[in-house]
């Protein structure tokens, strides 16, 4: 409760700003609600657009489908238990990778944010940044000598992969809440710990929530490697549809691949717009 009311005093404060002049406050609340409105009404088109377009992509793939000639092969891919059968495999790596880059990168993230550990930021920046430096195809190759083929396999690379946005940017809102509402709420009696839970994590929600959609994007299209470590997902109906030289079965795996990333992508929104701290 003290950080809320410490953070809208703040908050209040900013806004008002030129109250003593005449007139000031009204006209600037004028422009500020001018500028709002078109900004507020393209966030409100572009996430009515997103599912719209993806249903219009599914439908679309569905006709295309449906008007070819299939033979036993393409029939045996693209029946409908298949399909879902690859969608639950593609979402749980996903789900399970970006669960585990959550609990891995955020508090990496915060140890790296302390200026007391100057000399752990850069291991672990070096440390986050050789997971996207390494083709993730040769991480999986890696693992795969190690750990054998299998879940848990797609699971290690694409965790590999997916650390770095949530790590940094979890770093950057940290290092970047103003100096003087920490102080503030250290005046105020909080400890470290009440500060960076209570304050700093809470105004850094609007970057981790923009590094964790980042995170889960790049997840969704990297999970069809897992296919060459026998994780499933759609990447084995791209795979197969290369292999037997079947158009059909490799559109599909990619398109809904495709489609299953904007709605992910959608729903980070719908996230940062819900859990985005008011005021901010």
């Amino acid at each position: 409760m003290a950080a809320d009311t410490l953070t809208a005093d703040i908050l209040g404060s900013e806004a008002s700003e030129g109250a003593g002049v005449p007139g000031a406050p009204e006209t600037a609340g004028a422009l500020t609600a001018d500028r709002a409105r078109p900004s507020r009404r393209a966030a409100r088109l572009r996430l009515l657009l997103t599912p719209a377009a993806v249903c219009a992509v599914l439908a679309a793939l569905y006709a295309w489908v449906s008007a070819q000639d299939l033979d036993s092969i393409e029939q045996r891919s693209l029946n409908p238990s298949v399909i879902l059968t690859k969608a639950a495999e593609h979402l749980e790596m996903t789900l399970a990778a970006t669960a585990l880059v959550v609990v891995i990168a955020i508090p990496l993230g915060i140890v790296a944010s302390r200026s007391r550990n100057r000399i752990a930021t850069p291991v672990i920046l070096t440390a986050a940044n050789l997971g996207q430096a390494v083709p993730c195809i040769g991480l999986l190759v890696l693992c795969t000598f190690l750990m054998g083929v299998g879940f848990q396999t797609a699971l290690v690379g694409l965790v590999a992969y997916s650390v770095l946005p949530v790590l940094r940017n979890t770093m950057v809102g940290v290092q970047q809440v103003d100096p003087a509402l920490v102080e503030a709420a250290r005046g105020m009696g909080m400890t470290r710990g009440q500060v960076l839970r209570r304050v700093e994590l809470r105004l850094a929600v609007p970057a981790i929530l923009a590094g964790l959609r980042t995170a889960l994007v790049l997840t969704v299209g990297v999970a069809t490697l897992g296919a060459f470590v026998a994780a499933g997902g759609f990447g084995e109906l791209i795979i197969n549809g290369l292999k037997l030289n079947r158009m059909p079965v490799t559109v599909v795996g990619g398109v809904l691949t495709a489609c299953i990333a904007f709605l992910i992508d959608w729903l980070g929104a719908l996230a940062e717009n819900v859990l985005r701290p008011r005021g901010l």
